[in-house]
C-alpha cells in the first residue's frame, strides 16, 4: 500500500455536501482507505477571483491503486458530483487534486506530483500542516511547516477554519 494526500475545494453550494460526498466516495473504493481528515477550512479564490469562497480540506489515503487509476478516480468523482471544466482555476462543485503519491516525482501529461503549486498554496498547506506539519516534501527539500512559514501572511489571511476534524462548525452558518 502507498500513502498518498488529496486535496479537496469546492464553492458551489452545498459546499460541505460536495466534499462530503467526494470523500465518502474515496473511502468506498475497496482498494482506498481514508486515514486522516484536515479541519475544513473556507478560502478566498485564487486566480479567477470573481467567485465565491471556497471549503478546503486534505485528506490522506492508504492505497494499492496506481497513480494514474488514483486520478482516474477522482476525476470519475468530479464527474459524478457535477464538475464543469469552462473556467480555468474558476467555480466548481468538487476539486479533487492528488499533492503526494508515495514521496514519488512523476510527470504525465495527465498528472504531475507533488502538485506543482502546492508550495505556493496556503489553502493547501494549512490543512495538509493539519494533517502531518512534519511531513518532508523532497523536491521542496522541506517539510509542510517549513512551505508554510515561507509563505506570505498575505496568502494566509485568506484561510480561515470553517469546521473543525471533529465535524463542530468552528465559524459561520451551517451548510447542508
Amino acid at each position: 500500500m502507498v500513502e498518498a494526500y488529496i486535496a479537496l475545494g469546492s464553492n458551489i453550494h452545498p459546499r460541505y455536501k460536495f466534499i462530503s460526498e467526494a470523500i465518502e466516495q474515496l473511502a468506498f473504493h475497496e482498494q482506498i482507505e481514508v486515514i486522516k481528515s484536515s479541519a475544513i477550512y473556507e478560502t478566498v479564490p485564487v486566480g479567477y477571483t470573481e467567485q465565491g469562497d471556497f471549503l478546503n480540506g486534505v485528506i490522506k489515503i492508504q492505497t494499492n491503486l496506481a497513480s494514474v487509476e488514483l486520478l482516474a478516480y477522482c476525476q470519475s468523482i468530479e464527474q459524478k458530483l457535477g464538475r464543469k471544466r469552462s473556467v480555468e482555476w474558476g467555480p466548481r462543485t468538487i476539486d479533487l487534486d492528488i499533492l503526494l503519491y508515495n514521496q514519488e516525482n512523476i510527470e504525465t501529461e495527465q498528472l504531475i506530483v507533488p502538485h506543482p503549486r502546492l508550495h505556493e498554496r496556503a489553502f493547501v498547506l494549512v490543512p495538509l500542516y493539519d494533517i502531518d506539519s512534519h511531513l518532508y516534501i523532497p523536491v521542496y527539500e522541506r517539510t509542510v511547516e517549513q512551505l508554510l512559514s515561507e509563505l506570505a501572511d498575505d496568502e494566509k489571511k485568506g484561510v480561515r477554519q470553517w469546521k473543525l476534524k471533529n465535524g463542530e462548525n468552528a465559524s459561520g452558518p451551517t451548510e447542508s
